[in-house]
């Protein structure tokens, strides 16, 4: 008898903020990825890519959270995994890199893409599986569940905001969505919520086409530090993205104090975008039932002591 392995892949936790809701005018419920595997959504769509690749060894580039989430899925399915990681990655995730055995090629990011590194690296691999962190119709789908659990929640929700970099969590929880279509989901509309220092996809969504940033930008988000969308990701998004906004650093540094001192959830600043949005556009959500994404909680401990205490 062929056994059926159990995927490692958790439910999100979907966490209620009553005190939070009655001050910002809007009924708020999160959708706490910090919990996950890896503490992040990546680990979704990195299980997901490990286990369907025939590939024995995966070569990615991430700035941390899917370097962590596939360095672990990899080491669960027994296969190698390189990433290529920015020079200035939040060292809580090289270190978790490190941990779960994955081997890390650095790249300064302000003299060669993180792109260019990893097809170089590529091309001393032959027989790898090369991907980015997004730009992948695995990783896609591993994202999707997460859209379907939220489809699924008891309450019905006027819409999700999610961070967005470079665009494979925002584009699996909408196909996610879509594919739990009900009477109680045909209404929800899907926002993105991206650092105003790194707008490329805000810039992409109002021309109509794929907009880059000409560096990474130095977000204080680094998670959507990313030059571009996915180009898979920007064919979902063009055709069901309602709006992306844009948050200023000092929204975000509010939105993880906030997460924390109600919550206390320790939220990484990209994952803290959902909140921000709302933040920056209190009037486009008074009275509204909304799901907030907090995509991960991995920061170091530096850098989180110091929003808190400076915001």
């Amino acid at each position: 008898m062929k056994l059926t392995l159990i995927s490692p892949v958790r439910s999100t936790s979907f966490v209620e903020a009553p005190a939070l809701s009655a001050l910002i005018g809007a009924k708020i419920v999160f959708a706490d990825e910090t919990k996950q595997q890896t503490g992040s959504f990546k680990f979704r769509a990195a299980y997901n890519l490990a286990s369907k690749v025939q590939n024995k060894h995966i070569v990615a580039s991430s700035s941390g959270n899917f370097a962590q989430a596939l360095s672990y899925a990899c080491s669960l399915i027994g296969k190698r995994c390189t990433i290529v990681m920015p020079v200035n990655s939040a060292q809580v995730k090289i270190d978790g890199v490190k941990k779960y055995g994955a081997e890390i090629e650095f790249v300064d990011t302000s003299k060669e893409s993180r792109q260019e590194k990893l097809m170089a690296i590529a091309k001393t691999y032959p027989d790898a599986y090369a991907t980015n962190a997004y730009d992948n119709e695995f990783i896609i789908e591993g994202n999707r569940s997460l859209g379907e659990e939220i489809a699924a929640y008891k309450d019905s929700f006027d819409c999700v905001i999610s961070p967005i970099g470079g665009g494979g969590l925002i584009s699996g929880i909408i196909n996610g969505i879509n594919k739990k279509q009900s009477t109680k989901t045909e209404h929800i509309s899907v926002i993105g919520a991206e650092p105003a220092l790194a707008n490329d996809a805000a810039r992409s969504l109002k021309a109509g086409e794929l907009v880059a940033n000409e560096i990474e930008p130095q977000t204080i988000a680094d998670g959507a530090r990313t030059i571009s969308l996915g180009r898979q990701n920007w064919e979902i998004l063009r055709h069901n993205l309602k709006q992306i906004i844009e948050v200023p650093e000092k929204d975000i540094k509010v939105a993880v104090k906030l997460i924390y001192d109600h919550l206390q959830i320790k939220a990484e600043p990209t994952g803290a975008l959902s909140l921000g949005a709302i933040l920056v556009n209190l009037d486009m959500f008074e009275n509204k039932t909304v799901c907030c994404v907090i995509s991960g909680g991995n920061v170091d401990d530096k850098v989180f002591q110091s929003i808190i205490q400076e915001t």
